[in-house]
């Protein structure tokens, strides 16, 4: 009997939030947050944290568990977040995993081998070298030239996973798409899955977002860009996040604040369609539109797709 799984993914900004908070009170859930940058401490503006009144009593994992000069991978939150869902599942409730980063969630629903290449510090140190020098999107454009399928997952400024893929092509010889077993995320799950998609019309999700950086100016996000700059921890995945490392060349007097604001603006814009592409072309997502209105007519298809795939009774 496979454990049930819920996935809510979808753009920043589409209303993964609300519509998640809505379905577990609905059907008994508890939140996972599929979040790569929610896990670190202090980081909360930047991240569009969920505060504790929006929570609504739901029980969230994975925010807050590590500081900013912590590393994390996708294999820990692999871990964690399989030993969760087993923990819910046993207590008799739902777990809806909600996030945006797409390799972290199909690491987790469909089956994902990491490879065995051990870590070679000598070329790890050359590379990083070569990122200091002509920046980092030399070393990405390494990559694309060796393995074009591995380039196109990982952002230019994700140093750390384009070394990471590098090392492991110079390392074993052989080239990190292939050495990821089974990625494409269109197998069978081994959840009983329900994978749902939030999708909007491309400018009304890009007025939104727009709209949330400037609200994330006005509640203090340069307070914590400030706060993160002054850690010393520059090559931390933490310090290359969308939402902070935009606002480093204005606290260092490189940059206007209107700049860097208008580069968040865009930074956010380009990742949101790289998600869409993402998801559409990885995961076989169940889409729906939240253009419609009222909110409360388009949750209710939501929750009698999740309820029909999960076979859950519509008194839980």
């Amino acid at each position: 009997m496979k454990e049930k799984l819920i996935v809510i993914v979808g753009p920043t900004a589409v209303g993964k939030t609300k519509t998640s908070i809505e379905l577990a009170k609905a059907i008994n859930g508890e939140i996972i947050s599929g979040d790569s940058m929610q896990v670190y401490r202090g980081l909360d503006i930047g991240t569009a944290k969920i505060t504790d009144d929006e929570r609504e009593g739901i029980p969230h994992y994975m925010i807050d568990i590590k500081d900013p000069s912590e590393p994390f991978s996708v294999a820990e939150f692999q871990e964690k977040a399989k030993e969760l869902i087993s923990s819910i599942n046993n207590r008799g409730k739902i777990p809806i995993i909600v996030g945006g980063t797409g390799l972290y969630i199909r690491s987790v629903t469909h089956h994902y081998e990491f490879s065995e290449a051990n870590k070679n510090n000598e070329i790890r140190d050359e590379l990083q070298k070569k990122a200091d020098a002509e920046g980092p999107e030399s070393l990405h454009l390494e990559l694309m030239s060796i393995d074009p399928v591995r380039a196109a997952e990982i952002h230019p400024n994700n140093i750390h996973r384009v070394i990471r893929a590098l090392e492991i092509y110079y390392e074993t010889g052989s080239i990190p798409s292939k050495e990821q077993k089974n990625m494409q995320g269109k197998d069978e799950s081994s959840y009983n899955l329900a994978l749902i998609g939030l999708t909007m019309e491309r400018e009304k999700l890009y007025q939104r977002i727009n709209e949330r950086v400037d609200l994330m100016v006005k509640s203090g996000v340069i307070k914590e860009a400030k706060w993160l700059l002054q850690q010393d921890i520059s090559n931390s995945l933490a310090a290359k996040a969308i939402g902070y490392k935009e606002f480093f060349p204005y606290l260092t007097g490189n940059s206007t604040l209107k700049e860097s604001i208008e580069l968040l603006k865009r930074n956010s814009r380009r990742y949101a369609k790289r998600q869409f592409t993402w998801f559409n072309n990885q995961m076989d997502v169940k889409w729906f539109s939240m253009d419609e209105s009222p909110f409360e007519k388009k949750f209710k298809e939501i929750r009698h797709f999740v309820e029909g795939k999960l076979d859950i009774s519509e008194n839980v």
